[in-house]
């Protein structure tokens, strides 16, 4: 894994799971080596490092103690290396819940939109409807208006319309004189 890749927890699981087979293993080595030590020292109840003690077994016994610091250095590595896991993935799950929490959060705001957006529109509709309403009464008292004016002018109009004139009275003194009889 590069430091540039960013784990996810199913790797790092599974590598935590790794890490802690390993360590179960050598723990079990090193539980034997403990157990074959101290079998070997009951078993040998004036076992001490006498001088006739050949060089074989010192150095036997050397090379079992290094590998046992190797392995004890191992474990502390490898439990170092848990540790640092286990933090990391207690940070990865509180980013997760995080992450969680503001995602309902927002599904939240979400389904909230379309009712807070009928709301505002609702609002802003209040003053405009009010103005149609004041438009549509001014508009019929115009129509009223006008229709009465318009009712006056016809009035008038006929009136104008209609030329009184002056009635004779027919009086019969003969024909009509014509331009023919003059």
């Amino acid at each position: 894994m590069t430091k540039t890749e960013t784990p996810t927890l199913p790797k790092l699981q599974s590598e935590v799971a790794r890490l802690r087979e390993e360590l179960q293993m050598r723990d079990q080595l090193v539980q034997q080596l403990s157990q074959e030590l101290f079998r070997l020292v009951k078993g040998n109840a004036t076992f001490m490092p006498k001088p006739e003690v050949s060089e074989h077994q010192i150095a036997e016994v050397k090379l079992l103690r290094e590998q046992l610091q190797e392995v004890e250095q191992q474990v502390t590595f490898y439990q170092e290396q848990i540790s640092d896991r286990d933090g990391e993935i207690h940070q990865l799950r509180q980013s997760v819940q995080e992450l969680s929490d503001r995602s309902r959060m927002l599904e939240q705001v979400v389904q909230e939109l379309p009712q807070i957006y009928r709301q505002k529109f609702a609002e802003r509709m209040v003053p405009l409807k009010e103005r149609v309403t004041m438009l549509q009464r001014e508009n019929r008292q115009l129509h009223a208006e006008l229709r009465s004016v318009s009712y006056r002018l016809a009035v008038r109009s006929r009136n104008i319309g209609k030329i009184d004139l002056p009635t004779f009275n027919r009086v019969s003194v003969g024909p009509i004189p014509t331009y023919g009889n003059l």
